[in-house]
């Protein structure tokens, strides 16, 4: 038994600035066309599964492409972008190649897909970072033609036995993943309240480790990664300022939400301002299977993470403060 082609479409929507509610709109444009609609907020995009409704419209995709396009200028005034294609990596590779008001198609083929994937650098393809890219380039792998053309085992070898594989399926265009559709993107937030108002920056320092801590470990139990940190600062007068920064990556690792936090308390200068209250908030929270972490050959990296599993397990099995990061145990001890 075959399993018939499916035609995934990745659609980038340009905003102006970033604008949550247009952005609802245009997924619910996309709905109109099929409810196989993935959001990624992160950049304002999302993933399409077109299969069912070329027929429904009777177009190919890219004319149901342009239709959506022509929509979502016409009735909201939003330039996008979008790449097509069997899969949803070679798609989300096509639009990224598609500049605002055109759109990339690429063929069900195998020979359509090697054309369209081997050209191009060894770092665009998902899961290759710039890190491991260099590393391939020092035994001659430039391309994602050379990945495709190197043996596994040695792929393994350099790039490990769970992202060489993965490399190696990738360069062949393979990718079984299916549009999983999702509610609204949704948020999560902790606070700490002083007892007393906090002069001290240390004070306000030792606050947001802890806050993010905690929604670090919140997120990793639901199996969620945030695209964006909002950090709140309220104060005596009982004013308050807010800073919102996205992420690099989604992302529900203590290290990145813990030099976002801290980045977005350094911009606010605050000095010896008397805090009353701080709050975080991880914002656009998405399915941590949609998020992709790219491969930094930094061991650090790696077992950073393997000690945050570790002190999950813990916190699971005797409570949150039985274990945490060392800049945040004195105060959650």
């Amino acid at each position: 038994m075959t399993t018939s082609p499916r035609t995934m479409m990745r659609i980038y929507f340009h905003l102006q600035e970033p604008d949550e509610e247009l952005y609802e709109k245009l997924l619910a444009l996309l709905e109109g066309i099929t409810p196989r609609v993935q959001p990624h907020s992160a950049d304002w995009s999302a993933d399409v599964d077109l299969t069912g409704a070329l027929r429904y419209w009777d177009r190919d995709a890219e004319g149901l492409a342009a239709v959506i396009r022509l929509r979502a200028l016409a009735l909201y005034g939003v330039q996008s972008s979008a790449g097509v294609g069997p899969s949803r990596m070679v798609a989300a590779m096509a639009a990224a190649l598609s500049p605002p008001g055109s759109v990339t198609v690429v063929g069900d083929s195998p020979y359509d897909v090697a054309v369209f994937l081997r050209p191009q650098r060894a770092a665009s393809l998902p899961g290759v970072g710039p890190a491991a890219a260099r590393s391939l380039s020092r035994y001659g792998i430039y391309s994602i033609g050379d990945i495709a053309d190197t043996p596994l085992t040695t792929l393994q070898r350099l790039l490990g036995t769970a992202a060489g594989p993965k490399a190696h399926d990738r360069s062949h265009g393979r990718d079984d993943r299916l549009v999983v559709t999702r509610a609204a993107p949704r948020s999560a937030s902790a606070e700490h309240r002083f007892d007393v108002d906090a002069l001290s920056p240390d004070a306000h320092h030792e606050a947001v480790l802890g806050l993010v801590d905690q929604i670090g470990a919140r997120m990793r139990s639901e199996n969620s990664v945030c695209c964006a940190i909002t950090l709140a600062v309220r104060y005596a007068d009982r004013t308050h300022t807010t800073r919102t920064r996205t992420l690099s990556e989604p992302t529900a690792h203590f290290p990145a939400l813990a030099d976002t936090g801290l980045a977005l308390l350094a911009s606010l200068g605050l000095q010896r301002a008397r805090v009353r209250a701080i709050s975080v908030r991880a914002e656009r929270l998405q399915p941590a299977e949609t998020a992709t972490h790219q491969l930094t050959l930094d061991p650090t990296d790696e077992r950073t993470r393997d000690l945050e599993t570790a002190i999950d397990r813990a916190r699971a099995r005797y409570g949150f403060r039985a274990a945490g990061p060392a800049s945040t145990y004195q105060r959650a001890n």
